[in-house]
């Protein structure tokens, strides 16, 4: 397989001779305005731009995959780009009803034993935040892909670390693990998605599965960076385990 980071967690993955786009969030720096109730309110989101050109980000695209609906993860810019014939994979019936208002015409939820391909999908659990937040943020998934002739891999998502993450990489036993991971927070409220020490709790859970860290300094209420998580890293001696891309950076596994 190869990923490719292109920004906040939106990825490209080339996955058993298919290519996946992965929460497109496409809008140039400062289209929208910042989330609320959170810090650098004096800097609209995107905070940075695209590291290529949409044309290269969509070449080859052969299914969508949409964990939630939040801006950050399917924008107006993704609506506008992506072709409306293309294969679309949802959380929810609710999701699906959604992008297929925005002219989608084949949309289809993901389920524990969707097949793309030849390829298996399974729908996994997340958690947006802890707590009295999980009201406000909603229901997030993430996704693990399965094919004879690649690497177990899973994406989670949205989520902090919590049991039904422990219970996908006890299950599925993923090779390897893309987390959203940094820290994104309001003002009141705590982590809505992985701080450094959910990331060591999945770097424990699976000590032989590469770890891919994303979702990083690209939204205004990030709270974690890439630097103070590669300190971390280090700090804690699994700095082998985890890869910080940059955007635009690719990995073959």
């Amino acid at each position: 397989m190869d990923i490719q980071q292109i920004r906040n967690a939106t990825l490209v993955v080339e996955y058993a001779g298919k290519k996946f786009l992965v929460d497109p969030m496409l809008a140039e720096k400062g289209t929208y305005p910042p989330f609320p109730n959170s810090p650098r309110q004096d800097q609209n989101n995107p905070l940075v731009s695209l590291p290529t050109s949409i044309d290269d980000i969509m070449k080859g695209i052969n299914a969508v995959i949409v964990t939630h609906l939040h801006y950050d993860h399917w924008d107006e810019a993704a609506k506008e780009a992506l072709p409306k014939e293309v294969k679309i994979f949802s959380q929810n019936e609710e999701d699906a009803t959604e992008i297929r208002g925005a002219g989608f015409q084949d949309v289809e939820v993901l389920q524990e034993d969707t097949v793309f391909e030849g390829i298996q999908l399974i729908k996994t659990k997340g958690e947006h935040g802890r707590g009295e937040i999980l009201k406000l943020a909603g229901e997030v998934c993430g996704v693990v892909f399965k094919h004879a002739e690649e690497k177990t891999l899973y994406i989670a998502g949205d989520t902090v670390w919590y049991d039904a993450v422990q219970e996908t990489i006890n299950t599925h036993k993923p090779e390897v693990i893309v987390v959203n991971a940094g820290d994104n927070q309001f003002f009141e409220g705590g982590s809505l998605v992985m701080n450094e020490d959910d990331v060591y709790e999945v770097v424990k859970a699976a000590p032989d599965a590469k770890v891919i860290a994303v979702h990083m300094e690209a939204v205004n209420h990030w709270n974690l960076s890439k630097g103070e998580l590669k300190s971390f890293l280090d700090e804690n001696g699994i700095a082998a385990n985890v890869l910080v891309p940059e955007d635009g950076e690719s990995y073959s596994m």
